[in-house]
């Protein structure tokens, strides 16, 4: 039963392939993920550091009021 397993995933891989589609998906952006933008340098006003970029750059949030 375990090598049914281990075809189903090969051929999983195989047709992901065919198709054109990268089997493991890009680096996630923590970044986007947090609703913020890369900004060289620090953050100014309207926005606030919420962390760093893949880039080095400082990903910065939007200040919203409620």
């Amino acid at each position: 039963m375990r090598i049914l397993y281990q075809l189903l995933v090969v051929l999983f891989m195989m047709l992901q392939g065919a198709a054109g589609k990268p089997f493991f998906p890009g680096p996630f952006d923590l970044c986007v993920a947090q609703n913020g933008r890369c900004f060289p340098g620090i953050c100014r006003w309207p926005y606030y550091w919420v962390g760093t970029c893949h880039n080095g750059f400082s990903c910065c949030r939007r200040y919203v009021e409620v």
